[in-house]
């Protein structure tokens, strides 16, 4: 008596079934679960699809699925055993639009799934702190859309669970202006235009620009492709108003 390692009871049910020999006590009935699964691959569009999906990129058509009219099988190369996808199994693939590798998607995957926009949800912010998240999360979403597209818009995730002023200060010093800054290729001058810093006082702004002495530094007044330089104004995260300055259109342009 040996164990047959690649021979299970889904298999022996199937072999009975196609011999026409009916299981009939209770204890031995084989319960069909048509149940849906569900399969998410997060970053979809970050991994190498041929060897995620291998042979499966086929099976996985709606067509091609176990039952249908043009059902496929494969013989998996390790246990030697034919498989194919049934129809109650759903595959849902997570990706960004602002990642870069999302331009170089594998047609044939494109062709498999359907593909259904995510858009920020400002509407499930609140206000925290007399700070209306909503209209934060929106005025600097409308502002990235002119100067970058709508692909790079901010998503509400990073809203959900603020509670207080620190949590915002938070999120914005560690995700949010990380990102921005990424987005923009650290094009400060465009990072400030999203926060509205250029109409707030400059106790409230979050980047400052203190200026350059070119004389002290390198003995002459005018040094050729030299650049801006620009300061964290940490001491703003702190304070509700540099958050109200951002959808306010309140104070000059300076």
């Amino acid at each position: 008596v040996y164990e047959l390692s690649r021979f299970g009871w889904p298999e022996l049910v199937e072999y009975l079934e196609a011999a026409s020999v009916s299981l009939t006590r209770e204890e031995h009935e084989v319960v069909k679960v048509s149940q849906p699964r569900v399969l998410i691959i997060d970053e979809i569009n970050r991994g190498n699809i041929s060897r995620i999906f291998g042979e499966l990129i086929t099976l996985i058509e709606t067509s091609k699925r176990k039952g249908k009219a043009e059902a496929l099988e494969v013989v998996l190369p390790y246990s030697k055993k034919k498989f194919s996808v049934p129809d109650n199994v759903y595959l849902i693939g997570t990706m960004n639009t602002a990642d870069r590798s999302l331009a170089g998607l594998d047609i044939a995957l494109r062709r498999r799934f359907v593909f259904e926009e995510m858009a920020p949800k400002p509407d499930l912010l609140g206000t925290v702190d007399g700070i209306d998240l909503k209209k934060l999360l929106t005025t600097m979403n409308q502002r990235i859309e002119v100067l970058l597209g709508r692909d790079y818009l901010l998503g509400h995730a990073y809203f959900i669970g603020i509670k207080s002023v620190a949590d915002l200060k938070d999120v914005f010093q560690r995700q949010v202006l990380p990102l921005l800054q990424e987005y923009f290729f650290e094009d400060w001058e465009k990072i400030a235009l999203v926060l509205n810093d250029h109409r707030k006082a400059a106790d409230h702004r979050f980047l400052s620009q203190p200026g350059n002495d070119l004389q002290a530094l390198f003995g002459k007044e005018y040094v050729a492709n030299s650049n801006l330089r620009w300061n964290l104004n940490t001491g703003a995260f702190i304070e509700p108003e540099s958050y109200l300055g951002i959808y306010s259109a309140a104070g000059p342009a300076l």
